[in-house]
């Protein structure tokens, strides 16, 4: 069964970090590429930032370029997301996304969220 358990979230005021990290079980860690997704209330899912299997490629979404840094350990089947210079609007629900190849497809999977609130 597919786990992915985030963790790390919290309150933290403007300019605060905060560093999230999602634990990963029941695939292949190390060749899957992993990302991490935000919705804050009433809005769409917004794409944060992704990593490849073997952590060489990091990608980033406009809005957190410089701020935020994907990471990856496969030895613990961990992803990162270190949060820098956190601002009001980063106040979202933060999920951890695998995208797993099957041999036909591939699947996304969701772990649970965590909150992440930035007081002004």
């Amino acid at each position: 069964e597919v786990q992915l358990v985030e963790s790390g979230g919290g309150l933290v005021q403007t300019g605060g970090s905060l560093r999230l990290s999602c634990a990963a079980s029941g695939f292949t860690f190390r060749s899957t590429d992993m990302s991490w997704v935000r919705q804050a209330p009433g809005k769409g899912p917004e794409w944060v930032s992704g990593i490849n299997n073997g952590g060489g490629g990091t990608y980033y979404a406009d809005s957190v370029k410089g701020r935020f840094t994907i990471s990856r350990d496969n030895a613990k089947n961990t992803v990162y997301l270190q949060m820098n210079s956190l601002k009001p609007d980063d106040t979202s629900v933060y999920y951890c996304n695998a995208d797993i190849n099957y041999r036909d497809y591939v699947e996304t999977f969701w772990g649970q969220g965590t909150q992440v609130t930035v007081s002004s």
